[in-house]
């Protein structure tokens, strides 16, 4: 099993806030340190200092942390033009020689949307459309060769003669250009066949072991479909995580995000650390292949120290 620290820096979180966090990340031994892409606050939290943009953020990041991986869980495909994005990717997978993971996801929180003037999109299956073209757009400008140029016709964008630069450093199977993409998301036809299709981390986000494993299945049986291997993507879960070394603490830690104890427990990885640990085990033996977990408040870097000693580092 593979755990990732994932953060949600919108809620209220500095650019030091992020940069211990991931220190720590890489201190503790976790692979990677992920973050959101949202620009509003959810909840009560007043999200002061206010958003960072997560290229801008990622790029900083990955410039002054070594050895892990970094990227969104996800990137709206509303937020950014996608010639634009695909700069940008290249650019901090550049900066990190080749440690950046690219989630992407359709968008959902229309109020972020109208208080920063991005257009929403019409419904659900537009902005789907928009994520589907944008995918094709990324991979097609990465995957143009050097001294070639790239051209696209579709109903949200057009691209005519680009030269496709720059160019990630990471590679795919084959040798082409391409940063690892994370797709995700609970529909039972066009998400799994989009995975299928472009996906090398396939994520299921705050569902139970059933709905996770569900999901699971219909990717594969959508990589079957088109003649790719199922096993060349990585299937993962997203839970939020909270753990005290003892019942008091992991009570503290609750209550400073807001959530009941209980229901912790039952939706998340959460509890003391064997506590913790057992969930985990349940859901590696389900087939759940990597864990990003939901650490909400970044000033607590002892709870990061205490998921490395006492979880991670016993699994």
């Amino acid at each position: 099993m593979d755990l990732r620290i994932f953060t949600e820096p919108q809620q209220g979180a500095s650019h030091p806030d992020q940069l211990a966090a991931a220190r720590a990340t890489r201190e503790h031994g976790f692979s990677a340190y992920f973050r959101s892409d949202h620009l509003m606050a959810m909840g009560s939290r007043s999200g002061l200092p206010g958003p960072s943009d997560a290229m801008v953020s990622l790029a900083a990041l990955a410039a002054q942390v070594p050895d892990i991986r970094f990227g969104t869980l996800v990137t709206s495909a509303t937020f950014r033009h996608p010639g634009m994005l695909a700069v940008a990717a290249a650019n901090i997978d550049d900066i990190s020689d080749g440690r950046l993971d690219l989630g992407m996801g359709a968008g959902w929180f229309e109020v972020e949307h109208t208080a920063y003037g991005i257009p929403f999109g019409n419904s659900f299956g537009d902005r789907f459309d928009r994520l589907t073209e944008q995918l094709e757009i990324l991979t097609g400008l990465w995957a143009t060769p050097e001294g070639e140029r790239f051209s696209y016709s579709g109903r949200h964008w057009t691209l005519t003669d680009s030269p496709a630069l720059p160019k990630p450093v990471q590679r795919a199977a084959d040798g082409t250009p391409r940063i690892p993409l994370v797709i995700g998301g609970h529909g039972p036809k066009r998400t799994p066949a989009l995975a299928a299709r472009f996906a090398a981390d396939f994520n299921v986000a705050f569902s139970d072991l059933a709905v996770t494993t569900a999901q699971f299945a219909r990717v594969r049986a959508a990589c079957e479909a088109i003649g790719r291997d199922p096993a060349e993507i990585v299937y993962s879960a997203a839970q939020v995580v909270c753990v005290g070394a003892d019942e008091a603490e992991y009570e503290r830690r609750a209550a400073a995000i807001g959530r009941e104890p209980a229901e912790l427990r039952e939706t998340g990885i959460a509890g003391t650390p064997d506590q913790a640990l057992a969930r985990i085990r349940e859901w590696a033996d389900a087939g759940v292949q990597r864990l990003y977990l939901q650490v909400l408040d970044l000033s607590d870097l002892d709870h990061i120290a205490l998921l490395g000693s006492d979880v991670r580092a016993a699994l």
